[in-house]
């Protein structure tokens, strides 16, 4: 079947039906990078996850795809260079989750959902909104997986700050924000609220392979259920430039795919 776009509560979706499967089925949610892909229908085709039997819903992060402004993604642009912790990165990561609850209900009216946990998956900044949307437990939640996450603000920043050439003016609120959103500290609050794996490239940022290490040992010590895969060769994004527009899915992409596929099938303990 073909892809289902649409809007919930103002966030636009690609949605991708279960093969097989008649009548209500559980719901997979997904939050995209913003390296490429950087929008929710590239983000499916990069991972369709065609062999979960789930609706995969791809919701847009703010300022992405049907969201760009005037076309292009220069406004985000913007906010890195104006603040790229409170302007970008907690814009980004806080700005998806606020709106994830209005943007569920509204599925649910436009799907044919049932009524199990859902299942959550992020890449990148999107990783942030999965690991935030754990910590709030406003919901309950059957498995989660993130593909090269954002897990510390700080190291967000400190790629930031490669890519600009500017330190970043760190005063006592970008701090108090900063540690809202590094998600190791928080690893208490998500606890073993969901089965969790790590996907993360050999060729990531050395600071975001550090932190989806870090991750995993705190929610294991924490009691969760959280495992860390390393793929070979894998750099941070899973498709080519400029990652708008669905294009065929690239070998690396594949990969990252095929383990998520059998993280999301596996039988609950």
């Amino acid at each position: 079947m073909e892809p289902i776009t649409g809007t919930a509560a103002g966030v636009p979706f690609t949605a991708l039906p279960p093969e097989g499967v008649d009548g209500p089925a559980p719901l997979l949610v997904a939050w995209h990078m913003l390296d490429a892909p950087r929008s929710d229908a590239a983000f499916a085709a990069a991972l369709p996850l065609t062999g979960v039997p789930a609706w995969r819903v791809y919701l847009g992060m703010p300022l992405c795809g049907a969201r760009m402004v005037n076309g292009t993604m220069d406004a985000g642009l913007e906010r890195v260079h104006r603040d790229p912790l409170r302007a970008y990165a907690d814009f980004m990561i806080s700005g998806a989750a606020d709106e994830f609850p209005a943007a569920l209900a509204e599925l649910r009216t436009q799907l044919p959902l049932d009524d199990t946990p859902v299942s959550l998956l992020g890449g990148s900044l999107g990783g942030g909104v999965a690991l935030l949307t754990l910590a709030r437990a406003e919901l309950p939640v059957r498995a989660a997986a993130l593909v090269n996450p954002a897990i510390r603000a700080r190291s967000t920043v400190a790629l930031i700050e490669r890519f600009t050439e500017r330190p970043y003016p760190w005063d006592a609120d970008a701090h108090t924000v900063a540690d809202r959103l590094d998600f190791v500290a928080r690893a208490g609050e998500i606890g073993d609220r969901a089965p969790l794996l790590v996907v993360s490239g050999e060729q990531d940022a050395p600071e975001f392979r550090t932190d989806a290490a870090d991750l995993v040992t705190a929610l294991r010590s924490h009691g969760a259920t959280a495992d860390l895969t390393t793929i070979p060769d894998l750099a941070h994004p899973l498709a080519d430039e400029p990652g708008i527009d669905p294009a065929p899915q690239l070998p690396h992409a594949k990969a990252v795919d095929d383990i998520l596929t059998a993280w999301f099938t596996r039988k609950p303990a």
